[in-house]
């Protein structure tokens, strides 16, 4: 029996989101994965995020904690992303970008980012889950 993965979840939102909008994003992308709420031990985000109700409340749900890292830290990270976010933003990719940040050097993504009209998930592994 394999240990479940510890993973990082990558959360990109607009204004006003609601935590349930993110935990049902959340949990779409954790079942794509076959994983559940348990596996999360990070929300990681865009710094300018930190203090939208919605997300304290879905990192709250979870509870786990929520980091943020600027925009031009997530933007330096090769992933795709898009126009639109980079221009109103500051970083192509947030759910993404984020996820690989906090998950540190070796992390790798479990898969292609899950969207919705309002929010985005990603998840990631740090290096010593990925060798699990």
């Amino acid at each position: 029996m394999t240990a479940t993965p510890r993973v990082v979840l990558g959360l990109g939102l607009r204004r006003g989101t609601p935590a349930a909008e993110l935990l049902r994003t959340a949990d779409a992308a954790l079942t794509a994965c076959g994983l559940d709420r348990s596996a999360v031990t990070l929300v990681a985000t865009l710094e300018s995020k930190l203090a939208e109700p919605g997300l304290c409340a879905a990192a709250r749900e979870l509870d786990v904690p929520v980091v943020g890292h600027p925009a031009a830290a997530l933007a330096a990270v090769p992933v795709a992303g898009s126009a639109r976010v980079a221009a109103a933003v500051g970083t192509p990719s947030v759910a993404e970008a984020a996820a690989l940040t906090s998950a540190g050097p070796g992390g790798r993504l479990l898969a292609p980012r899950t969207a919705t009209a309002t929010a985005t998930a990603a998840l990631a592994v740090p290096a010593q889950e990925a060798t699990r």
